[in-house]
């Protein structure tokens, strides 16, 4: 097995090594990455271990966040920074993030499921609108919050249209193609009873 391979047993990760795995490098390379100033670090790592960052800090992705040092604001009060590379988050839930945000490759999904021809655009059969499809389905499945104030397909709809150029799902203009998003939103919908959306309570 490749090393990466072994950081596949860790059920929980911090947001360091998750840059690091998600753009292809051992962390165990890296162990001196804060050390480093930014044109040193690996090309991808700072825009992931933000982006991670963010996402726990509004909520979007639960973490157990540890308190780091104790810090006095200009105002004079104090209180306690995150201490993020104590903080853990759960690897499924990762996963379940990297899907609501298009990606769909690299270290975090297993060779077996990537391989899938229908999704290989390197393919000669290749259809862009069936993995459009399939990859919005993954992606909504994956973010309950994307169904909490609308319907499924209107979540997908969504899906589809903000990811519509890496599909080919676009106008001479550029712009989505709504008619063709919404077509394929009709086949990624499980939910064909249509109606409002329900709301928990």
């Amino acid at each position: 097995m490749d090393a990466l391979d072994y950081w596949r047993l860790c059920d929980e990760l911090n947001i360091y090594q998750f840059a690091l795995l998600v753009i292809g490098q051992d962390p165990v390379d890296f162990d001196y990455i804060r050390q480093l100033t930014i044109d040193q670090r690996p090309r991808g790592y700072e825009a992931a271990k933000t982006a991670l960052r963010s996402a726990i800090q509004s909520q979007k992705v639960p973490a157990t966040l540890v308190d780091g040092e104790l810090v006095e604001l200009p105002n004079g009060d104090r209180h306690f920074e995150t201490d993020w590379w104590e903080t853990r988050i759960e690897v499924d839930e990762i996963r379940k993030w990297l899907l609501s945000r298009g990606m769909t490759t690299g270290f975090f999904f297993p060779d077996d499921k990537l391989t899938a021809e229908y999704l290989d655009p390197t393919h000669h059969h290749y259809a862009p609108k069936l993995a459009a499809a399939i990859h919005a389905w993954e992606a909504v499945n994956a973010d309950p919050n994307s169904i909490k104030k609308k319907t499924p397909k209107k979540a997908l709809e969504a899906w589809l249209r903000a990811h519509a150029n890496a599909y080919g799902l676009t106008k001479e203009d550029g712009n989505p193609n709504d008619t063709g998003n919404q077509e394929i939103s009709k086949i990624a919908n499980w939910d064909t009873r249509g109606g409002a959306p329900k709301t928990n309570g």
